[in-house]
C-alpha cells in the first residue's frame, strides 16, 4: 500500500493484516452463519435480522438509548476483537474507522412521531447521541479504551469500504498498529422504504438478482461488519492468526449524477486500476472479484462495463453478496470485505444469489448455481455509492 512520494519515488507503507472478523447479517450472528447463507443461498424479500439480540453486548437500560446501527456496530466490533485473539494494543496508537450511511434513522423517525403526536416535552433526551452517524465508532472505541483516532466515514454505499481503507492508511502510514474498521446500517423503517420504493430504486417483485436478466432494482438489508487491522509485525510478534492482508485501496468519484452511475463506469474503472496499482499488481495477478452488484439495470450494468474495461472478457470469476444479504449500504463493503476473508479462508467463491439468467449483455464469468473451487490469489472488492462514491479494496491470502 502507498502512502506517498519522496525524492520522485513512490513510498511503500508498512504491512496491513487483517486479524479478525465479526458480522451481524440476515444470515445469523457470527461469520459462520454468514458462510452458510453464502454457500447454501435462499431468496427471501425481507432482510431485516428478526433475531438479533443485543443482550450479550448491552444492559437493558442501554440498549434503550442506543439505536440499532450501533448496536450491530458493536456487536460486530467485538467478535472481530473476540476473533483477533489476546490484543492488548497500546491505546494512543489503537483507533476506530466506522461507517455508516444514514446512522440512527429509525430513531429519528420514532421521535418525529412522538414530537408530533405527544409534543417537544416527549422527545428523548438521547435523541442526539442515538442518531448521530459517528456513535458506532464511538462506542466501539468507548468499550475498547482505544484513544486513537476515532471517525466515521459517511459515504453512501461506498462507506464501508472506504472505512477500511482509511484504517488500511492509518497503519500503512505509522499513525497506528491496529485499527477496528467495518461498518454498519439499519435504516430499515417504513420512511426509508417508502423513499427509496418512489425513486425506483427497490425491486417491485421483491427479488435481488445481480446480473440477472430479471433484475428489476436492490432489496433493502441491514447489519454489520467489522475487521481488526493490524500492523504485520505487531501481529506476527503477538503470535496472532493472519487472515489476510489489505494491499491496496482507492477512492474516487463519478462526478456524474447524486444517483445513477456514470454509463461508461470511467469513475469505477479509475477506482479499479488506481487499487490494484496502490497493491502493486497487475489487473492480470487479480484471481476474483467481489462485484457491488446491487441488482438493479443501471449499476450492473455500469460495473460490468468497468470491469470489462479493465479486466478483458470474461475476466476473473465475480460474485455478489447482495442477491443474500441485500443492499445494508454503508454495511456492504464491509459484509463483503469479510465475505472475501471467508471465501479466502474456505477456498470457494460463493455463488451469486438470484442469478440464474444472466443477462447477455453482461459478459462476465459470474459464478451461479454453485460455490467455486479455487486457488486463492488477490481478490478486488467494489463499492459504488449514491453521489458517485466509488471505493475498491485488494485483499491477499496471507503469505
Amino acid at each position: 500500500m502507498l502512502i506517498g512520494v519522496k525524492d520522485g519515488q513512490e513510498v511503500v507503507g508498512r504491512r496491513v493484516a487483517i486479524t479478525g472478523v465479526g458480522a451481524v447479517t440476515c444470515c445469523g450472528i457470527g461469520t459462520e452463519a454468514l458462510w452458510q447463507g453464502l454457500i447454501h443461498p435462499t431468496q427471501a424479500d425481507d432482510r431485516r435480522i428478526h433475531d438479533f439480540d443485543p443482550s450479550p453486548w448491552f444492559p437493558p437500560k442501554e440498549v434503550r438509548r442506543l439505536d440499532r446501527f450501533t448496536q450491530f456496530s458493536v456487536a460486530a466490533a467485538q467478535q472481530a476483537f473476540d476473533d483477533a485473539g489476546p490484543l492488548d494494543a497500546d491505546p494512543d496508537v489503537a483507533g476506530v474507522i466506522f461507517a455508516s450511511g444514514a446512522g440512527g434513522f429509525e430513531t429519528l423517525a420514532e421521535q418525529v412521531v412522538i414530537n408530533h403526536e405527544r409534543g417537544p416535552n416527549r422527545v428523548s433526551p438521547f435523541l442526539v447521541p442515538a442518531m448521530m452517524a459517528n456513535a458506532g465508532a464511538a462506542n466501539i472505541s468507548m468499550r475498547l479504551g482505544w484513544r486513537g483516532p476515532s471517525e466515521t466515514i459517511v459515504t453512501a454505499c461506498a462507506a464501508g469500504t472506504h472505512a477500511i481503507g482509511a484504517a488500511a492508511r492509518l497503519i500503512a502510514s505509522g499513525r497506528c498498529d491496529v485499527v477496528m474498521t467495518g461498518g454498519a446500517e439499519a435504516s430499515m423503517h417504513e420512511v426509508a422504504i417508502a423513499a427509496f420504493a418512489n425513486m425506483k430504486a427497490l425491486s417491485p417483485t421483491g427479488w435481488s438478482r445481480p446480473f440477472d436478466a430479471r433484475r428489476d432494482g436492490f432489496v433493502m438489508g441491514e447489519g454489520a461488519g467489522a475487521l481488526v487491522l493490524e500492523e504485520w509485525e505487531h501481529a506476527r510478534a503477538r503470535g496472532a492468526r493472519i487472515l489476510g492482508e489489505i494491499r491496496g485501496a482507492a477512492s474516487t468519484s463519478d462526478a456524474y449524477h447524486i444517483t445513477a452511475p456514470a454509463p461508461d463506469g470511467r469513475g469505477a474503472v479509475a477506482c479499479m486500476r488506481l487499487a490494484i496499482q496502490d497493491a502493486g499488481l497487475q489487473p492480470g495477478q487479480v484471481a476474483h472479484i467481489n462485484a457491488h452488484g446491487t441488482s438493479t439495470p443501471l449499476n450492473d450494468m455500469a460495473e460490468a462495463r468497468a470491469i470489462q474495461e479493465v479486466f478483458g472478457s470474461p475476466g476473473p470469476p465475480v460474485t455478489s453478496t447482495k442477491g443474500l444479504t441485500g443492499h445494508s449500504f454503508a454495511a456492504a463493503g464491509a459484509i463483503e470485505a469479510v465475505a472475501t476473508l471467508l471465501a479466502i479462508q474456505h477456498r470457494q467463491i460463493p455463488p451469486t444469489a438470484g442469478c440464474d439468467q444472466q443477462d447477455p449483455e453482461i459478459h462476465l464469468d459470474v459464478v451461479k448455481g454453485q460455490p467455486r473451487n479455487w486457488t486463492p490469489g488477490p481478490v478486488l472488492s467494489n463499492s459504488f455509492g449514491f453521489g458517485g462514491h466509488n471505493g475498491c479494496l485488494v485483499i491477499c491470502p496471507p503469505e
